[in-house]
């Protein structure tokens, strides 16, 4: 069991490391590219942010493991929303501008309600994941047109005067150097992500304690400690786009990519639907769909955030989880 534990946090710090990293190299290629920055939390760091959750879920999905695979993608949404996106609504929110993510929040709040339509009677859809799968491509082809009309300088007048250049110009050796440490960061996600899962299930195994309640919370706010990281570094520089963007793509693509991606592994591999446990239909879905509804009604209807949406969000999380724990 000791041995367990402690290879259950190796991967735990190889997940947080490896992404930490992996998120600094990303961003330093985004601005190499002169990339907005609200274009950047909610695409690349995003992606890079949830690499671990996607791994964590196919890995967990080829080895059968579907109560982790789900709860780490439906628990990592919940607690993005209702602890890490909350914090960053308690310090920033007289900073956020809404109007950067209001395309985004709809969508979010589109995959959560697709969610719960393709997930019924214990099995996950595989028709219905295409539909879910859909929002992440209708976002990231949002973002990306978004990208295009922001790379290019004007004058006052609004005429194109040419092409915005990199704000950095890198040398072979900084090229060489971040290449290696993205590559090598990934790499380190990915065995963390394969311990992490194993690990995780055999702890759950020795205490008795259910797959669905390892992946909703150990697992879930274990691979959502890069987002953390990225909110805390967000509001000690004061970056509110960048926090909110990140947060805000990385449960699109928790809900609508690694989901699907999970279906898809799971009938091809073992020729049946993704399935999981009543809990989530009857619970957990339905609760991470109150949460991103909690956060994103008010900047959509009243074009703000309020500090007491930060600290409701943080309330209910920590009563859900006490529940599901107990």
């Amino acid at each position: 069991m000791t041995i367990t534990v402690l290879l259950f946090l190796v991967g735990l710090f190889l997940i947080i490391k490896g992404g930490d990293v992996f998120v600094d190299r990303a961003v330093w290629i985004a601005e190499v590219f002169n990339i907005p920055k609200f274009i950047i939390g909610a695409t690349i760091v995003s992606i890079a942010t949830t690499l671990p959750e996607i791994l964590v879920s196919t890995i967990a999905t080829f080895s059968g493991n579907n109560s982790i695979a789900m709860g780490n993608a439906v628990g990592s949404v919940t607690a993005n929303t209702a602890m890490i996106m909350a914090i960053s609504i308690i310090f920033l929110s007289s900073t956020i501008e809404t109007k950067n993510f209001k395309f985004g929040m709809i969508c979010l709040i589109s995959s959560a309600f697709i969610l719960m339509m393709i997930c019924k009677n214990g099995t996950v859809s595989a028709l219905g994941s295409l539909l879910a799968f859909g929002v992440v491509i209708i976002f990231t082809w949002n973002n990306l047109s978004s990208s295009k009309q922001n790379s290019v300088l004007k004058t006052s007048n609004g005429n194109v005067i040419l092409p915005a250049i990199p704000i950095i110009k890198p040398t072979k050796k900084q090229v060489f150097i971040n290449s290696s440490l993205f590559v090598l960061s990934a790499a380190a996600i990915t065995v963390g992500a394969k311990l992490l899962v194993e690990s995780g299930t055999d702890i759950a195994k020795a205490l008795g304690v259910s797959e669905r309640v390892i992946g909703l919370t150990i697992i879930a706010i274990g691979t959502s400690l890069p987002e953390l990281v990225t909110t805390i570094t967000a509001i000690a520089k004061k970056h509110s786009s960048l926090s909110i963007g990140n947060i805000i793509g990385a449960n699109i693509i928790d809900l609508s990519l690694i989901i699907p991606i999970c279906s898809f592994i799971s009938t091809g591999k073992f020729g049946v639907p993704l399935t999981f446990e009543p809990q989530y239909e009857m619970l957990d879905i339905p609760i991470c769909l109150g949460f991103i509804l909690i956060a994103c009604l008010p900047p959509l209807l009243k074009k703000k955030f309020y500090k007491f949406q930060g600290v409701a969000l943080l309330v209910l999380y920590f009563l859900y989880i006490g529940f599901s724990v107990l």
